[in-house]
């Protein structure tokens, strides 16, 4: 037996507008929202064996928490640019509320990021369908 990975939890101050960036920069959709403590978006695609083949991306749930980011992340999310290059995805995401951030990663071929409440994420040069 095995698990499915199918949801990513991350703790914010305010799940409403964190979704709301997350839903832009990844093309998802609210799924679920429990007033303005949680909100969990997802794929619009069609789940996995209801007439498409392969898995479904998992979801991200935002909750409120009282406590803000310290640290940087130990777990972190990658996206791949799917119709542009690298270059004009970050400025794409820049303009939707993301800043560049230093992590020490140094020269390298991804650029790292953090949304609008810190978390940092990573910017890949591949473009994948």
């Amino acid at each position: 037996m095995t698990s499915k990975f199918t949801e990513l939890a991350i703790d914010c101050a305010d799940p409403t507008g964190l979704a709301r960036f997350w839903c832009a920069v990844l093309g998802y959709e609210v799924q679920d929202v429990e007033g303005d403590e949680y909100v969990a978006i997802g794929s619009p695609l069609v789940p996995e064996g209801k007439k498409r083949p392969g898995p479904v991306p998992p979801t991200l749930s935002f909750i409120r928490v009282p406590e803000g980011k310290t640290v940087k992340n130990r777990l972190h999310i990658d996206v791949n640019p799917t119709d542009v290059d690298q270059d004009a995805e970050v400025e794409r995401l820049l303009a939707l509320g993301a800043r560049r951030a230093d992590v020490g990663q140094g020269e390298q071929t991804w650029v790292v990021l953090a949304d609008p409440e810190g978390n940092e994420f990573c910017v890949l040069r591949g473009q994948f369908p």
